[in-house]
């Protein structure tokens, strides 16, 4: 099924207009409320978008100004979102994770004239920065119900709206052309201060028909998001399902609940990182012997590539089949709702074994790749064309190519304007019309794409060896007890690793080994696991690639310390601050390695 048509629009201004004109009374909107979930159709997501967009006329927001949005993915982000763009104006999103110091960043750099926050956490954020806001005049709450005399609730904005003509809303989205701006999307910040890549309604809407043509979600289907829609990833699958008439359901705001929103709303499509697969891979496979796990997986493999194939599939091979499919296969499906058609995992690399193993179980998870600057994407693996450990060919309409020193190089309509009052980081990232990614990878003969690495990420030791430490992380993050790994070694003799655990794994650790939760991280038994594991990851690389010493940490990272960004990926540089001790006493330490476990 390819070549869908979608709304036909020319931005993401008139989109929620043409899709509410095709669409209809079918449920754009799922979510929660009351316990029970609540459908929003195409037309009322119109009419409430119209509303919220005539009434930011009426403040007196104009073309072009900047509006934020602080709050968790939930319909509410998505109004506030749409009326934005069909007033003409600039969404400058801001993650609901972010300090008041963050937030006051984002506000005081994009010149925010108005911000939607969701609740009275996010508006004390405000509050606490507002006295240095000189262009912030207007605070809209997203849950009327603690608004107060002092800021604007949805309906009071709505309100305002109803009582202006509609030509005036029509005249603004008319308005708005394909070269003018869309969002401002400010980047995590893994390696210095967030930038705000300056995204057009053309850059959006050519990736949004590009992923239209690849059978990614259909007519009908469900879709479950719960990343945060300031991340460019959420918000391009927002824009896809609303172009092709599909739905969206938004998660409950607790990552506790994502397994069982999946079992109940039995979602076709699932985007989501890399983390959350690790994590249901290990709720799936805790109480499996690995031995008939790695058994399962070759099985699964073998049968679904030669059905792919279409070929005969020998007797044996099915009858093996036919008891994982009943032991793990359909156990493992159910967990994602049993109806998936696909998921697809990006804004991070993911480890092969985790993407064979759902392939296997037939739950095809898509690898895919892009950046803020590439309008969320630029390549992704289909269901017709995958090649496990790559992310995919190049979307139609987008180039890549290798430059000399192995950078990946991204052109097309989908590459970003530039960043935002910041033109010398813009002529270094673009040149020629080309994006420098800062990503090293490989094409091969089949244009398929491989990351071998992130250029500003690789370690050389003090012996001189180039090292990518991705790899190993990743490696290292794939066994149960372990939740970060991250490898460091530049200007060293050799490389260590620190280590966080999962903090719902280790209470099984310390149930099993009669250990109080707080005496995991620092016992004899867990330090002897997490060397097995490093010993199996150093049995695939030469010596000076291999990790000699390790410390496992008393708490996990976090987005609230400030080691991961909001899409859970680790800031390596504020990792190293932050434990610069601890890293300088591993140098001096003699050894790592542990003989006799004991408590």
């Amino acid at each position: 099924m390819t070549g869908m048509v979608g709304t036909g629009s020319r931005t993401m201004a008139d989109l929620i207009g043409l899709a509410a004109a095709r669409y209809g009374g079918k449920p754009a909107l799922k979510h929660k409320l009351g316990g029970e979930w609540v459908e929003v159709s195409y037309e009322q997501l119109d009419r409430t978008v119209t509303e919220l967009a005539l009434g930011l006329v009426d403040l007196g927001i104009e073309p072009g100004d900047r509006v934020s949005i602080l709050s968790h993915t939930r319909p509410e982000w998505t109004y506030a979102c749409f009326a934005t763009f069909a007033a003409g104006a600039i969404v400058a999103s801001i993650y609901q994770t972010n300090s008041a110091e963050e937030c006051h960043y984002v506000l005081h750099h994009s010149g925010a004239r108005a911000v939607f926050v969701e609740d009275t956490e996010q508006l004390a954020k405000v509050r606490a920065v507002e006295a240095d806001l000189p262009a912030l005049e207007f605070v809209i709450m997203m849950e009327s119900g603690d608004a107060d005399g002092s800021v604007l609730s949805l309906e009071m904005l709505r309100e305002r709206g109803r009582g202006r003509p509609q030509a005036e809303l029509e005249a603004r989205v008319e308005g708005v052309t394909p070269d003018a701006g869309c969002l401002f999307i400010y980047t995590s910040g893994t390696t210095g201060p967030p930038k705000a890549c300056e995204l057009t309604h053309g850059n959006y809407r050519a990736i949004t028909s590009a992923l239209g043509t690849q059978d990614i979600v259909r007519m009908d289907e469900w879709v479950y998001l719960f990343l945060p829609l300031a991340h460019a990833l959420a918000l391009v699958v927002q824009f896809l399902v609303l172009d092709v008439g599909a739905t969206i359901a938004y998660w409950e705001k607790d990552p506790q609940k994502i397994v069982a929103n999946l079992i109940e709303l039995k979602p076709a499509f699932f985007p989501s990182v890399p983390r959350i697969f690790e994590k249901i891979h290990a709720l799936a496979t805790s109480a499996v012997d690995a031995q008939e796990l790695e058994q399962a997986t070759r099985v699964g493999i073998a049968v679904r590539q030669a059905q792919g194939r279409g070929e005969v599939v020998p007797a044996e091979l099915q009858a093996a089949f036919e008891r994982a499919e009943q032991a793990l296969y359909v156990n493992v499906r159910n967990l994602f709702g049993g109806r998936l058609r696909q998921a697809v995992t990006g804004a991070a690399p993911i480890a092969p074994g985790i993407l064979e193993f759902f392939s296997a179980c037939g739950v095809p998870v898509m690898e895919g790749y892009g950046m803020t600057e590439t309008a969320s994407v630029a390549s992704v693996n289909t269901l017709d064309a995958v090649r496990l450990g790559s992310v995919g060919r190049p979307l139609p309409g987008v180039q890549v190519r290798i430059g000399d020193d192995g950078e990946i190089l991204i052109k097309g309509p989908n590459i970003f304007k530039g960043y935002y009052r910041d033109a010398e980081a813009t002529r270094e990232t673009l040149v020629d019309g080309w994006l420098h990614s800062g990503d090293l990878g490989r094409l091969d003969e089949d244009g398929f794409l491989f990351i071998t690495g992130r250029a500003k990420d690789i370690i050389i030791t003090a012996g001189g060896k180039n090292i990518t430490p991705a790899n190993p992380e990743h490696e290292l993050r794939y066994n149960r007890w372990i939740s970060q790994a991250v490898v460091l070694g530049d200007g060293r003799p050799y490389l260590v690793a620190l280590i966080t655990l999962d903090p719902e794994e280790a209470p099984a650790f310390a149930r099993e080994h009669d250990l109080e939760l707080d005496e995991v991280y620092r016992s004899e038994l867990m330090r002897a696991e997490i060397q097995t594991a490093i010993d199996a990851v150093n049995s695939h690389y030469a010596p000076a690639e291999q990790i000699k010493r390790f410390e496992i940490l008393p708490e996990d990272f976090s987005q609230p310390t400030g080691e991961l960004t909001p899409t859970l990926k680790v800031k390596r540089s504020i990792v190293q601050q932050k434990h610069a001790e601890t890293i300088d006493a591993i140098y001096r330490r003699p050894s790592d390695r542990t003989t006799q476990p004991t408590r």
